[in-house]
């Protein structure tokens, strides 16, 4: 039988921060829902990076990655993941970007930051009123630009209904863990841990 599977778009800007679109990728693609047919059946996922233009963009350290849809030709999303990194505090001012993620945001199941991508977040209007946590660094920024926002300091996840954020850079892979759970069970993201030789959080304190 085929796989009925979500589509997840991750956001891509320069100077995104390469582990933070990465890590969530790598959890995203490497989900099976059977460990046992791992080379015979693909992901209940299909993961697509989308940028503004499309095209090559380049990410923290110059990594450069090819985006598979500009904002203007991406299609229906289930899951939207948006990260962080130095290039959030420009596109905070790219109207375009910030309209698109408001408009996104609303329609997907299931809407996600990784570390300052909460600030993109935020900026769209989409944490008024809810909990949500960003990078340690960022914790006092963001708590200054949204004050409708409850920003948290002592969790790595932060899930509030829909809408999930997480702390920085590594953080990413707990978070994508976390909605790999809520589709498919705690054994599924466990396994898919495990096949990544990753430790799965067996709580949600903030590391330090």
């Amino acid at each position: 039988m085929p796989i009925d599977r979500r589509h997840v778009g991750i956001l891509v800007f320069p100077e995104v921060e390469v582990l933070d679109f990465c890590g969530p990728f790598e959890v995203f693609c490497t989900t099976r829902l059977d460990e046992d047919r791992r080379r015979e059946e693909p992901s209940p996922y299909e993961v697509l990076l989308v940028a503004d233009q499309g095209g090559v963009v380049v990410a923290t350290g110059g990594l450069k990655v090819v985006a598979d849809h500009a904002l203007d030709d991406c299609p229906p999303l289930d899951v939207l993941v948006v990260p962080g990194g130095w290039g959030t505090r420009r596109e905070m001012s790219n109207d375009r970007l910030i309209a698109w993620i408001a408009g996104r945001g609303r329609r997907v199941t299931t809407l996600t930051s990784v570390c300052t991508g909460a600030l993109l977040l935020g900026r769209a209007g989409l944490l008024d009123g809810r909990r949500a946590t960003t990078h340690w660094k960022a914790v006092g920024l963001m708590r200054e630009l949204f004050p409708a926002v409850s920003v948290l300091d002592d969790l790595h996840v932060v899930e509030d209904g829909e809408v999930i954020t997480s702390a920085g850079i590594s953080a990413g892979i707990d978070l994508a863990l976390r909605v790999v759970s809520r589709h498919n069970g705690e054994a599924v993201a466990r396994a898919t841990a495990r096949h990544m030789e990753y430790p799965f959080p067996e709580d949600n304190r903030r590391r330090t």
